[in-house]
Formats: structure tokens, C-alpha cells, sequence
């Protein structure tokens, strides 16, 4: 099997816990399928093209059949390269922190990147949207600063719900995520919310 592990941190792995779950995760996956492969794309050390007008209008010169320039060009196959690794891997991991009530703006960027119109979804002669991936695991590892699955900042959440929709639309079902949370308002919570993520992970690992 193959694996894509999409990290979507800046920071280094020693300082990310996001970074650090995954790694935890990984390993361990690993070790109850040592012939599996991963492959790590870092969406901040990627040129991830972002939905701008050189990709309208490169989609628009497809259209009619027109030809692209260098720039438009250069972008509109990184979308395509980007979509197809997606598309080629059997199962996908993503980690990420929760940053402003979501997901950091590369992750955004990258998601934009495979939802391609044609590819991964397209839209019935009723005009109702279809997916066109076939299913496949993904498993989102996320670090929140504060509680938000539960309680008055639940409905704060616009994370996890935007993946999990998102990834359903283009035919994701398989949708896991591991979530520790808690971790900037003291040691304790934190040492406490990461080490059953740690757990909830291990245990994961051995069926994902």
C-alpha cells in the first residue's frame, strides 16, 4: 500500500505536535505493515499553486483549446501532479494545527488543488455533484489550542467538519480524525490530551 502523508505545519517536526502525532503514527503503522510505503509532501516547502488568475485562465485556454503560457502552464501541472499523487494513494494522512477556528491556509490551497472539476468530481445530468475518487482512508491528526469538540465552542469548529464534507463530496468516505486538544491552557491538560492521542493513534495503526 501506499501511503501520502500531507503535512500542513511550517514549523519543524520538533516543534509541531501536529507533526509529532503523525510521526508517532506512522511509526507505528509501519511496524504492523513494514512493506507499506509512505511519501511526505509538505505543503509549506511546495509551490502549491492557489486558485488566481492564471489558473482560471489556463482552464479557460483548455476550453477552447488555446495555448497556455509559461506561467499558466508551469501551474495548471502542478494541480494536475498534485491530483493525480492524491489519487494514486491508497490510503492519506494529513496533519494539521487548528489555526483561527480552521485549518492553515496551505491545506485550503492544497484541497483546491484536487477538487478538479472532471477528475475527482463532476456534476450529474440532473446537475447533482458526484464523486469520483474511489473511497480510500484518510485520517486527519489535528492540534487545537482549545476545546472544541465539546461544549460552547463546538459550533466554533470549521475544520474537521470542512474535510470530512469536503473529502465526502469527491468521494471519500473513509474519514477518521484523532484529535488532541486542550494543549495551550496548561501542562497537564496538554501532556494528558496528547498522550491519548498517542493511544487513540497506536491503536489506530494497527487497522487504518
Amino acid at each position: 500500500m501506499s501511503i501520502l502523508y500531507v503535512k500542513a505545519n511550517p514549523k519543524r517536526d520538533e516543534d509541531s505536535f501536529s507533526a509529532q502525532l503523525a510521526n508517532h503514527f506512522i511509526d507505528s503503522y509501519l511496524k504492523n505493515n513494514p512493506n507499506d510505503t509512505v511519501e511526505k509532501l509538505d505543503l509549506y516547502n511546495e509551490d502549491i499553486p492557489f486558485l488566481d488568475v492564471d489558473i482560471f485562465s489556463a482552464w479557460g485556454k483548455f476550453a477552447d483549446h488555446k495555448e497556455l503560457n509559461p506561467t499558466e502552464l508551469e501551474k495548471a501541472q502542478k494541480m494536475d501532479e498534485l491530483t493525480n499523487q492524491f489519487l494514486n494513494a491508497d490510503k492519506v494522512i494529513i496533519a494539521a494545527p487548528f489555526w483561527n477556528l480552521s485549518f492553515p491556509p496551505m491545506l485550503k490551497a492544497y484541497i483546491d488543488t484536487i477538487c478538479i472539476k472532471g477528475k475527482t468530481f463532476h456534476y450529474t445530468e440532473e446537475g447533482r455533484p458526484e464523486g469520483l475518487v474511489p473511497d480510500k482512508p484518510c485520517l486527519l491528526i489535528e492540534t487545537r489550542g482549545g476545546i472544541y469538540s465539546e461544549g460552547p465552542a463546538a459550533e466554533l469548529e470549521f475544520s474537521q467538519r470542512y474535510l470530512k464534507t469536503i473529502l465526502n463530496f469527491i468521494g471519500v468516505q473513509n474519514f477518521t480524525a484523532v484529535t488532541a486538544e486542550g494543549l495551550d491552557i496548561d501542562e497537564e491538560t496538554r501532556k494528558r490530551s496528547l498522550q491519548e492521542a498517542k493511544a487513540k493513534l497506536t491503536d489506530l495503526s494497527q487497522t487504518f
